[in-house]
């Protein structure tokens, strides 16, 4: 059990006072806010003379009590403004009890109240709230962090030190993240308005949003490994899905043009600064069209996002200036290797790959076919070196054991990936929909998983079923909103990016 520090036992106390004066702590009614913080600092003139009537809420973040008047800051979801307290404002009567008592005493910072008033600017110049009433809107009995500023005597700008940048702690406790640090906040905005931008733009061409299953008997639409449950009533182990793919295709063969879906997906594999075990993909799937087609999309889409959210194509990200301005960079899996590598592979057996590999130092698993060295090869020599958005095209058949085959390069499929920032945000096909030879890729996973692969594909016998009904041609797309929003947030991690990310259990001894 938690070990109470002095100051929440302090704010207890408190909490007891103002119920022993008849002062409910959380009191039920409604409150109903009209305007906001930085509404009011944007829109307020004094010679308007506007707002004012206004009513807010928020956390009291700081106060200065000078006697019978003080000066205290609110702050809502949109940012901080300035109150001006009096006590006889608030406390009309001769009793002055919510000034002198509750006001002074037993209020804390991060406490939540709300005030009515009108809008002012005082004599230096800054927009405040003439507090004429007051009301406790939830007591706080833990106290935030204490974010320091000291100001540079050289520049004369003012440096905030913030108490609270334990990446650990701040992921653990994201309420607090959200409340000391105003910037994190702002980046889950951003990261909402890419959702939108991608969602209006998709919908702007008619396509449809669906939901497909996320318990499935069956996990399918990628290579990783699942996680497993168990449902009682029908007595059947169920896996949480690692893509929803193969069902919705299904809904392509079933007669929708374009159907897409923002999906969580789960996957039990390692954790890193670009791996969450729960993630979110977009992905879409339309009737008659191919890879090339769907490359011209991706890069048509992701400029608007950065249009949206940025009001221009160039993105910073770290030391980089991104730039998502079309035409983006276009060379095959076999050309990026050579250009990175100086090796030629595209003629190389399994014995040959694995030669090369050693001889870049690249570490390979006996499990591993040629499909996963090359991939391998190609994580390890050439990804990590792609910074402005690049497709490669053109993977070798075995990698790929959904997308169609090459229509002229034998041995190869006709898929792409995006890659920006060294690292991928986007895996499109042009899908596979001949079930013969959908069955044989299949059967060639299982094999692969009886080698010790644990991210082979299995069998899905329904999926084919669907396709012997027909699935007309068909491009496929699948993006990573995670790591899209960390470039487009400039967010170092994964963990940046989520608002409740995974974490180990949380050692209280």
């Amino acid at each position: 059990m938690h070990q109470l520090s002095e100051q929440e036992i302090l704010r207890r106390n408190k909490l007891e006072e103002l119920q022993k004066l008849g002062i409910e702590p959380y009191p039920s009614e409604l409150f109903d806010v009209n305007f906001y913080a930085q509404e009011i600092h944007d829109n307020y003139h004094p010679e308007l003379n506007n707002f004012q009537e206004v009513v807010l809420a928020g956390r009291l973040m700081s106060s200065r009590v000078m006697g019978k008047a003080s000066f205290a800051e609110l702050m809502d979801s949109s940012g901080r403004i300035q109150l001006y307290v009096n006590r006889d404002e608030i406390c009309p009567g001769e009793d002055k009890t919510l000034y002198n008592v509750v006001f002074k005493k037993l209020l804390d910072l991060g406490d939540f109240i709300g005030v009515k008033g009108h809008v002012f600017k005082t004599q230096v110049g800054e927009t405040s709230i003439h507090v004429t009433e007051l009301k406790l809107l939830a007591k706080a009995l833990r106290p935030l962090p204490v974010v320091k500023t000291q100001k540079d005597e050289a520049t004369g700008e003012t440096i905030t030190y913030d108490a609270f940048t334990d990446p650990e702690q701040r992921y653990r406790q994201r309420y607090v993240d959200l409340v000391v640090n105003p910037h994190v906040r702002d980046t889950f905005v951003k990261r909402s308005q890419l959702v939108q931008s991608m969602r209006n733009y998709l919908n702007d061409k008619g396509y449809l949003e669906v939901e497909t299953p996320i318990l499935q008997p069956l996990y399918g639409g990628a290579a990783a490994r699942p996680f497993k449950t168990h449902h009682n009533t029908l007595d059947m182990d169920l896996y949480l899905r690692i893509a929803n793919e193969l069902y919705l295709k299904r809904l392509i063969v079933g007669g929708f043009d374009g159907v897409y879906e923002f999906s969580k997906d789960f996957r039990n594999e390692g954790m890193s600064r670009f791996h969450n075990p729960e993630f979110t993909q977009m992905e879409l799937y339309v009737a008659y069209k191919d890879y090339a087609w769907m490359m011209d999309l991706v890069e048509e889409m992701v400029e608007r996002v950065a249009l949206a959210l940025h009001g221009k194509t160039e993105v910073q990200v770290g030391d980089n200036v991104i730039n998502f301005q079309r035409p983006w960079q276009r060379y095959t899996m076999f050309e990026a290797i050579e250009k990175y590598t100086g090796e030629a592979i595209g003629e190389m057996d399994e014995t040959a790959l694995r030669a090369t590999a050693a001889k870049l130092n690249v570490h390979l698993e006996p499990s591993m076919g040629k499909a996963k060295i090359i991939d391998e090869i190609f994580g390890e020599h050439v990804e990590g070196k792609l910074i402005q958005p690049t497709f490669i095209t053109d993977y070798p058949v075995e990698m790929s054991p959904l997308a169609k085959k090459h229509r002229d390069r034998p041995g190869m499929v006709e898929r792409f990936e995006a890659i920006c920032n060294g690292k991928e945000i986007c895996n499109a096909f042009s899908e596979l929909n001949d079930p013969i030879d959908q069955r044989k890729r299949f059967e060639d996973q299982l094999e692969l998983g009886k080698r010790g692969d644990t991210e082979a594909m299995v069998l899905d016998e329904d999926f084919l079923r669907a396709l012997e009904y027909g699935m007309p041609p068909t491009a496929g797309l699948g993006i990573g909103i995670d790591r899209l929003s960390m470039i487009m947030t400039n967010s170092h991690s994964i963990q940046d990016v989520l608002f409740f990310p995974q974490m180990k259990p949380e050692n209280n001894g």
